[in-house]
């Protein structure tokens, strides 16, 4: 990969040298501890800087992609071209009357937090999803009945163009492990949540009660990219991969999770390449053996490494 210098001033421009990293390893940034290079890794610290990189990628006609914390996010081991955008420092939460207002970049576990502290209901169900509030947004993140849908009003994004818009949640087309944000190209500056008022120990014993439930179900001693395969309708689909007897199956170092079948964990420095081959041996195993399609939650994104 050669350092385009020309790029690298122009975003050192935008922000500083400590937001700027060259050919960075992607594995060092997401849960599965998977991932090639990327050319750029930026991390703005402002609404502005997001802009402007916005914008300098349209004027150089460079690839560009936004990644979350990696939670729910399989980067290919030939990394990704061009700029990539993490908002890990748009972090602020802050709670206003009986709502949470949270930057992108803060982790969404840590906004039901801030959620408790407010003694505000309706965030219980996040306290045990690893992603950010813009992955959250991204993929309608839930869990234990409730989901980002239920309780968000309203976000601020920047387009395709980097203009900044404040968009009703209605607008996002938020379904079942879905939005329209990937399509429309937008990236999530900050959410609004709306909540209720409620008694501080109540949430606390629900959040502690969900805490638990994943943790004793729940691989957490390995990096992995959490629930790999949507729920099918009418099954569960750790249920079909047990069934398929398909437990401690291994590639490489990936892993099918001997504690949860729907979980596949990087048990010993898996390449994203064995992650992604076992993924599909799980679908083609499931399919044969029941007949049923199960469709990936994780997204696959960057590049093959050319050997």
């Amino acid at each position: 990969m050669t350092t385009n210098h020309h790029m690298y001033d122009k975003l050192i421009q935008i922000t500083s040298k400590s937001n700027v990293m060259v050919n960075e390893l992607l594995k060092n940034h997401t849960y599965t501890r998977l991932g090639g290079k990327a050319d750029f890794y930026v991390t703005p610290e402002t609404y502005e800087q997001v802009q402007d990189i916005i914008k300098l990628a349209n004027q150089e006609n460079i690839t560009f992609t936004m990644l979350g914390n990696g939670s729910n996010l399989i980067v290919k081991d030939g990394g990704i071209r061009g700029i990539v955008m993490n908002l890990q420092k748009l972090a602020d939460i802050k709670a206003i009357g009986n709502t949470i207002i949270a930057g992108s970049g803060a982790r969404i576990i840590d906004t039901s937090r801030e959620a408790l502290n407010e003694k505000l209901t309706g965030l219980e169900f996040a306290c045990g999803i690893p992603g950010s509030v813009g992955g959250a947004l991204f993929m309608n993140a839930g869990a234990y009945g409730g989901e980002v849908k239920d309780v968000l009003t309203s976000t601020v994004v920047v387009n395709r163009e980097g203009d900044i818009l404040t968009l009703p949640a209605e607008q996002l087309d938020l379904d079942y492990r879905t939005s329209n944000i990937p399509d429309k190209g937008y990236i999530v500056l900050e959410a609004t949540f709306t909540l209720e008022h409620g008694e501080y120990d109540t949430i606390k014993e629900v959040m502690d009660d969900l805490t638990n439930r994943r943790e004793t179900k729940q691989p957490l001693e390995y990096p992995s990219c959490g629930s790999v395969f949507k729920r099918p309708p009418g099954y569960f689909a750790g249920k079909l991969i047990q069934d398929s007897d398909l437990q401690g199956k291994q590639i490489g170092g990936a892993q099918v999770s001997l504690k949860h079948a729907g979980f596949i964990v990087n048990k010993d420095n898996s390449t994203a390449k064995e992650y992604i081959d076992l993924i599909h041996f799980v679908q083609a195993t499931v399919k044969d053996k029941f007949d049923v399609n199960l469709e990936r939650e994780v997204k696959i994104i960057g590049e093959d490494l050319v050997q």
